[in-house]
């Protein structure tokens, strides 16, 4: 468990995040919407330049763009050559560990946190999502917490993962996500 999580707490009486936690996103929220958000589209270099201000490790030639929204860049991980598209939400409450040439497409959520809704409390709680190399993540497509997705793999459009993806080279679609073919791997092979 992330130790900015309370545990034990009331959520409807205060708060489930450490006091140190809350004020570190605060900064985040102001310089998002002030110099993040804001920014041209071509100037990725900038919006990395404020990622990694915040703690998040990134990759040579990442472009994240400016309507992507990371909740905790300090909980960021990008391989070299990512692209983040406009829309997308990384709510990293836990780390998302992205590699190198993978995509994440317009409105695709990667969701690094949950409730326990059978706890008194409806205790919150985070795990990490990692995915490999050469990921595309499509429009629309939910990522769930804990989830690891193999090298290569297709997430179909608006598809819901809520299990990790172990088989390379392979694409996936629907609700939940299951196996509906083949990618060709040696088309990737090309890129150092």
């Amino acid at each position: 468990m992330p130790p900015m999580i309370l545990q034990g707490n009331d959520p409807h009486h205060s708060p489930s995040f450490s006091f140190v936690h809350r004020v570190r996103r605060q900064l985040w929220n102001m310089v998002y919407v002030l110099l993040f958000r804001p920014s041209p589209r071509p100037f990725h270099a900038w919006r990395a330049f404020l990622l990694r201000l915040f703690g998040a490790r990134l990759g040579k030639g990442v472009h994240v763009y400016p309507r992507a929204k990371v909740w905790a860049p300090w909980n960021l991980e990008l391989g070299d050559h990512v692209g983040i598209a406009d829309g997308t939400n990384l709510y990293n409450m836990a780390m998302i560990s992205i590699g190198r040439y993978s995509v994440i497409s317009q409105g695709a959520h990667l969701c690094g946190g949950s409730h326990d809704y059978n706890s008194r409390n409806f205790q919150l709680y985070a795990k990490p999502i990692v995915l490999g190399e050469h990921v595309w993540v499509c429009a629309d497509a939910f990522v769930t917490l804990g989830v690891c997705i193999a090298d290569g793999v297709v997430v179909g459009a608006r598809t819901l993962v809520i299990k990790s993806i172990a088989q390379p080279w392979t694409v996936h679609a629907g609700h939940p996500a299951r196996q509906i073919g083949h990618r060709t791997q040696h088309l990737h092979e090309v890129m150092p």
